[in-house]
């Protein structure tokens, strides 16, 4: 039996070696990318914020252990949704603001142009842009490190980053408790019936144990804290350094200086058939 099993809590995935992402301090993975999402959100074309999904793919392809349900979110799951939402967010467009030389359909008094469309594209390429250049730290850091991270490099005082741990952490062992109490309710035969009232009156019987579990874990964590003298004094000593190295370094100021040749080159392209968004 794994320890995964076990210890519902205990992380079971092993960082490929030859991954180079997962070698990276955390910081270095948020930090590289910030700038040009920054640009991102006050582009209107539709080259720069493509260039830069191609970018941040590449980089996760090559970078990062994608597992099944990561490649359909980003060879399905994104396609599809950017499609929906350049549809969506062109029917909102003000039809008198795009360019109306092509006319897609129309219903009544309404007009669908290509232009409003190529608005909506514009739009939802820049949020899927910056989905998928948040995934390049997401997919290969893990809260603990980031929290580390922030502590030894950034100096947050650790009274905040390990309390925001801790309250972290009650996320999964909720869910845990939950499957529990709903295994001993079927053990026990009280979650027998069906239809929205049956649903109701289970979900009812499991607020009460999973409230008294959280007050238990709570008191546990204070106490715990409290007899490792949590609090005490203005800096501790870390048992796991999250250092930030020379490759560190070379990735961001890599990153940084393709982003930057990627918006400098869409730049002097042309805004392209883009005209509002």
């Amino acid at each position: 039996m794994s320890a995964a099993s076990i210890d519902p809590y205990a992380t079971n995935a092993t960082n490929p070696a030859n991954r180079f992402l997962y070698r990276l301090n955390p910081l270095a993975k948020l930090g590289a990318p910030l700038p040009v999402m920054a640009v991102l959100a006050f582009t209107r074309d539709l080259l720069t914020p493509t260039l830069c999904i191609a970018l941040a793919v590449v980089i996760i392809l090559v970078g990062a252990r994608l597992t099944k349900a990561v490649a359909l979110l980003l060879f399905v799951g994104l396609p599809v949704v950017v499609g929906i939402m350049s549809f969506s967010f062109g029917l909102w467009t003000d039809p008198g603001k795009v360019d109306q030389s092509i006319l897609l359909f129309q219903i009544g008094d309404y007009r669908f142009f290509l232009g409003a469309l190529l608005v909506g594209l514009a739009t939802a390429l820049r949020l899927a842009s910056l989905l998928v250049l948040a995934l390049i730290g997401g997919l290969t850091s893990t809260g603990r490190d980031v929290v580390r991270a922030m502590i030894q490099q950034l100096h947050v005082p650790y009274r905040i980053g390990y309390t925001a741990l801790a309250a972290y952490r009650f996320v999964p062992r909720f869910g845990h408790e939950l499957e529990v109490i709903r295994s001993a309710h079927r053990v026990r035969g009280m979650a027998e019936g069906r239809g929205p009232i049956a649903a109701v009156r289970r979900t009812a019987g499991y607020v009460v144990p999973l409230l008294a579990g959280a007050i238990r874990h709570a008191e546990r964590v204070a106490l715990a804290m409290d007899s490792r003298a949590f609090g005490a004094h203005e800096t501790r000593t870390e048992r796991y350094r999250v250092p930030f190295r020379a490759r560190d370094w070379i990735f961001m100021v890599l990153f940084w200086l393709v982003s930057a040749t990627i918006v400098w080159w869409s730049l002097t392209a042309g805004p392209g058939p883009v005209t509002h968004g």
